[in-house]
């Protein structure tokens, strides 16, 4: 690797953070929300499993 020299270095840092696209307030609180939700699906859905196969297990051993 080339080695460069530390002002080359922060100006190339500087124009990479440049093309960084930053997200909206609006994308962040939608994104969130969206990750809420999907969270309180997927826990209510391995709730469901794991209490179908807590009362089938519980079925057949009793």
């Amino acid at each position: 690797m080339a080695k460069a020299n530390p002002f080359q270095f922060i100006q190339q840092v500087r124009a990479e953070v440049a093309k960084v696209v930053w997200p909206t307030r609006r994308e962040v609180a939608l994104t969130s929300i969206m990750v809420f939700i999907m969270a309180m699906l997927t826990s209510a859905f391995f709730f469901l499993v794991d209490w179908l196969i807590r009362s089938g297990l519980g079925f057949i051993l009793n």
